[in-house]
Formats: C-alpha cells, sequence, structure tokens
C-alpha cells in the first residue's frame, strides 16, 4: 500500500518545467536549503526543505545544504548538527554540505568591486540615524552625508574597517541605490556590519560580516543555483537580490571567484532566479524563533526536542513519521497564497500513514480491574492475534489471556447513558478475541468508586465455537494483569487552547493561551511484549491510538511510550 502522496501540478514545478524545456541553465536544476544555524528547524521550515530538495530530485538536479552563517552573534554548532539530523530525517540527503562563510573572500572581492564602480560607499550614521534617515513608506529617504565620498577613501576605509581598526557599530558600508525608492530595501541598504566576534568556521580572521540579503544572492550564483526558493517575505527582497547579481556579473567575472578555486570549492557560476511561495503557517501554535526560544528558555515546554513543540525534533519524538509531513506539503501545494493550515490536516496525514505502517497492540491507559469468575485463578493460555488488519505480511503475535484482565475505565458504566453499549452491571460484551462475558457484581472502595467488575465468560463464544457468532453491542479491548508490563503514557494535546495564539487581543499573549492539559502522564498497562519495543517503533493501541516508543526514555527496564494522535479527530468535534 502506498503511502506516498501523488505529486500534483504547482507553480513552482510548471515555472521548472518550462525553464527545462527551453533549456534555460542548459537544462540544469540546482536548488539549495539555506538555514541560518541559529535555532532548531520547525514544521513550516519542512515546506521549504521538502520543496528544495523535491524539485531537484525530480528533475535530476542537485541541491546543497547551505548554512547562513554570517551572524556569529547568534550561530551555534548544536544548531548545525541538530540542522542536518532534521534534514535527513525527513528522507532527504544534500549534493554538498556547504556554509556562506565559505564564501567569505568572494564577498569582500564582490564588496570592492561595487566601491570602485561608485555603488558602495562607508557610512558613519550609528543604526538610529540610519533609520531616521530612511524615511517611510510614504516618504522618501535623505542621503546619507557620508554618501558622496570618492572611491578611494571609501576603499581606504572599508579596507581599514577589515583591519580592525573601528568599534562595533561605528561604520558600515552600504550599496548606493536609491534613497527615495518607493521599495525601502533598496535605500542604501547594508552591505558589510563590523562585528568583533570570533566565527566558528573562521575563528578571529574576519572582523565584518556580510548582511544577509548581500551574502544570499551571492552564494546562489556561485554554487551555481539555477531556482532560489525562498519564502514569500522575501518578494521585496528581490530587487536588491537582482541589483547585486546584475552589477557584480560574477558569471563573467572570474576574479571574484578565485579564492574558491584556490580552496579546491569551484562550482559553475549562475545567474539564478528566486522564486517566492507561502510560507507554511498552522494553527493552535508559534513558529516564532523568539518566542520558541522563550518556551524553552523559561521552561514552559521540556526542551526544543518536547513533542508538543512545532520542531521538527520535537514531531519526531512525538511520532510524527516523516512521510506524513511530506506527504503534508505536497498536498497542500505551494503558491503565493497565504494562508492558516488547520493542525488537524496534518493530524490526518499522520495518522493514513500510520494506519497503513503501524502494528496494533493492546494497552490500557485507564485501567479498570475485572475478574472472570468462571475460570480458574490458575488458568492461563495463549490467543494468536493479528499484527495488522489490512496487512497480513505483518503477521501474528501470541498474547497471554488470564481470568484477570484490565480494561478501559471508559469501558464501564453503572449507570449507562443512552446509547452506551459497553459494559455495564448485567449487560454483555465481547472481550476482543476471547469471547462474551456478563457483569455480574460490582467491588467498590470506601468512597464508592468502583474498583472491580466481576464477570462471568460464556464458554459458547469462544472462537470456534458454534456460539462464537453471538451478536452483542459492544467490543471492548483487554490486556492480562497477570503478563501485562507497567509502562509510563504521556497523553499530548495542543500546546495553545485557541486556533490564532499569535492574536493580540486585550492585551493577551500568546502565553495567556497555553493549554494547562497540553501534558498529562499515566501509568498504563501494555502487552509484555511492547517492553521490547525499540525506541522510535511506533504502534496502534487498539481502540486508543497510535502511540510511539520514547526515543530517549525508553528501554533499559524503563516503558515509556508517547501519544502521537488520537484514532479520530477530537478538536475537530469541539468546534
Amino acid at each position: 500500500m502506498s503511502i506516498e502522496t501523488p505529486l500534483a501540478n504547482h507553480f513552482i514545478r510548471q515555472l521548472i518545467r518550462e525553464d527545462r524545456a527551453r533549456g534555460l541553465h542548459n537544462g540544469r536544476v540546482a536548488t539549495r536549503f539555506p538555514p541560518e544555524p541559529n535555532g532548531y528547524l520547525h514544521l513550516g521550515h519542512a515546506k521549504s526543505i521538502c520543496l528544495n530538495f523535491g524539485m531537484a530530485a525530480e528533475n535530476d538536479g542537485v541541491c546543497h545544504l547551505r548554512f547562513d552563517d554570517t551572524n556569529p552573534v547568534k550561530e551555534d554548532l548544536e544548531y548545525i548538527e541538530a540542522i542536518q539530523a532534521d534534514v535527513r530525517w525527513l528522507g532527504f540527503d544534500w549534493d554538498r554540505l556547504l556554509h556562506a562563510s565559505d564564501y567569505f573572500e568572494v564577498f569582500y572581492l564582490c564588496a570592492e568591486k561595487l566601491i570602485r564602480k561608485g555603488l558602495a560607499y562607508v557610512c558613519d550614521l550609528s543604526a538610529d540615524e540610519v533609520r531616521e534617515y530612511r524615511g517611510t513608506l510614504t516618504s522618501p529617504g535623505r542621503d546619507s552625508p557620508f554618501r558622496d565620498r570618492s572611491i578611494t577613501e571609501n576603499l581606504g576605509l572599508f579596507r581599514r574597517m577589515r583591519a580592525g581598526e573601528y568599534a562595533d557599530g561605528t561604520r558600515t558600508l552600504r550599496a548606493k541605490i536609491d534613497m527615495a525608492s518607493p521599495n525601502i530595501n533598496l535605500r542604501d541598504p547594508a552591505l558589510y556590519r563590523i562585528r568583533k566576534v570570533p566565527h566558528q568556521n573562521t575563528g578571529d580572521a574576519w572582523c565584518i560580516y556580510p548582511m544577509y540579503d548581500y551574502a544570499h544572492c551571492i552564494s546562489d550564483a556561485v554554487e551555481g543555483i539555477t531556482h532560489s526558493l525562498c519564502t514569500l517575505e522575501f518578494e521585496d527582497h528581490r530587487p536588491l537580490y537582482d541589483w547585486c547579481l546584475d552589477h557584480l556579473d560574477l558569471v563573467n567575472d572570474a576574479s571574484l571567484t578565485a579564492p574558491l578555486r584556490a580552496k579546491g570549492l569551484h562550482m559553475s557560476v549562475s545567474r539564478p532566479q528566486q522564486t517566492e511561495f507561502a510560507r507554511g503557517n498552522l494553527d493552535y501554535t508559534v513558529m516564532s524563533k523568539r518566542k520558541l526560544i522563550a518556551l524553552v528558555q523559561d521552561a514552559i515546554v521540556d526542551g526544543w526536542d518536547d513533542p508538543r513543540m512545532p520542531t521538527l525534533i520535537g514531531a519526531r519524538r512525538r511520532g510524527f513519521p516523516p512521510a506524513a509531513i511530506r506527504n503534508f506539503w505536497e498536498r497542500l501545494g505551494y503558491s503565493k497564497q497565504v494562508a492558516t493550515i488547520e493542525y488537524s490536516v496534518l493530524e490526518g496525514c499522520v495518522r493514513e500513514v500510520l494506519d497503513a505502517q503501524a502494528p496494533r497492540r493492546m494497552g490500557v491507559i485507564d485501567p479498570l480491574r475485572l475478574v472472570i469468575t468462571n475460570l480458574p485463578a490458575g488458568h492461563d493460555e495463549t490467543l494468536t492475534f493479528a499484527n495488522h488488519p489490512k496487512d497480513e505480511s505483518f503477521g501474528t503475535r501470541e498474547v497471554a489471556f488470564a481470568p484477570v484482565l484490565w480494561i478501559e475505565r471508559e469501558d464501564f458504566m453503572e449507570v449507562p447513558v443512552k446509547g452506551f453499549h459497553r459494559l455495564q452491571p448485567g449487560g454483555e460484551v465481547r472481550l476482543r478475541g476471547v469471547g462474551i462475558v456478563r457483569c455480574e457484581s460490582l467491588v467498590k472502595d470506601d468512597a464508592g468508586k468502583v474498583v472491580e467488575v466481576r464477570c462471568t465468560l460464556d464458554p459458547d463464544t469462544r472462537a470456534g465455537l458454534p456460539g462464537a457468532d453471538r451478536k452483542v453491542k459492544g467490543t471492548i479491548h483487554w490486556v492480562s494483569a497477570r503478563h501485562a508490563v507497567a509502562a509510563q503514557v504521556r497523553l499530548y494535546g495542543r500546546l495553545f487552547n485557541v486556533p490564532d495564539p499569535d492574536e493580540d487581543e486585550g492585551g493577551k499573549t500568546y502565553r495567556d493561551h497555553l493549554n494547562p492539559d497540553s501534558k498529562r502522564i499515566v501509568q498504563a498497562w501494555l502487552e509484555a511484549s511492547l517492553a521490547q519495543a525499540a525506541p522510535e517503533e511506533r504502534f496502534q493501541f487498539e481502540r486508543l491510538g497510535y502511540f510511539v516508543a520514547d526515543r530517549l526514555d525508553h528501554g533499559d527496564g524503563r516503558v515509556v511510550f508517547n501519544r502521537t494522535v488520537t484514532l479520530r479527530d477530537s478538536y475537530g468535534k469541539q468546534k
């Protein structure tokens, strides 16, 4: 049974097909996924990962993983390692692993070229003064008083910036474009700033670092990228992307890429095309890196891999299969239309994949004791169950059965409501794979709570006997109390209790919408074989949902499972 979603047409897929058909870039396709290593990837990033790696794969192209490590203040090796693991977990691999810092010398040579062409200047305005001079969306900016410095003076100042002669924030290198442009990104944007901070790759070799918009387009060009696929917030930045590449002309100026040839990093230089698509927004969550960092630092969640987090490492620990995430974004497609997608759609993709992939087991997460009184106390037998009702290739398993069982408390009701078809006083129900039992009496504690249901088993309804087909309305699951294994089961829900926790109404923030019931830990009883499950192995607990053996805490004598998703969309029913 295929669990992959068939490819649907969308404007980027069509664009690449048309480019290849007319021989653009000689029919070659090269993409890249360029994260900044200052945090963990989330489900929104997965949309870009799937697109960039997917477009390369289906067009016999290449996709690079490139770390945009141009801001050493915020970057960390921990994030670099996590990003690589996330991309591989999603099912992709890169043609080349690269860093923007590989091109620092190229960025510098390109900056000197712009200065020599009279298209860049060293500016002494402070950050606040730059903002003041920039103007607004409705009023033009003003020229910097340093805009008309000579080429010779600008080259000298820029080289002294590189030599470390000036303090952080005292000078920047800016492009000389148009301070009256209706696009604020073209109002003499900064190309370089001074940051006297060691870099993880280059150490203390540099004290000036390029700005993202400047470094990004040059990195794409020197890597031979053909299609630079970005989210929609970069649409207004595309004119600057094109301006830099048009004036640098990297394709025809081999002197700019000489440092790469010297280091053996030379690739076919290209003139890439930037295309934007709408980012992936989900309800009942936040995707802001700043807010996710705050959730972790303030211990509102149990770390970046908390299963309630929208991070990929969190989704992995929760048990989301990578195929479900790939299917989710492929099914939704790519467009320029900004929309918020219901989280339940993603959960539906998870159920669809796990229904096909997950073997079945029985477990009880809210146990009530059931005793079959007409079987000997020492009765012990083994029953055979299919591991998957729709796929015989999963085989069968042996399950121990004895007279004392655990059943779900919600499968018994002392005073049944209308339409309740499970166990009740004097009522009958079928025990899955065993036969029909009748509730004869109850045992209660001092508070009047039912702690044990005492039943008789109709022996004629056992498998293979004439009464096995006798009809009753309810069938429930169970585990043998004598043989079951105790387990910690973590029941996860949504971290927020409103669809748009980012919405600021009445002075409330996203923290005011945290769901206090988003995590619940229970003592459960499971089939004994689940103690041997491997970390990250997924199962359907019959009638309860899909669960995964925790990738960190399960094993070495501990049995720990996380609920990935319920069998049905419980949130949809609440709407």
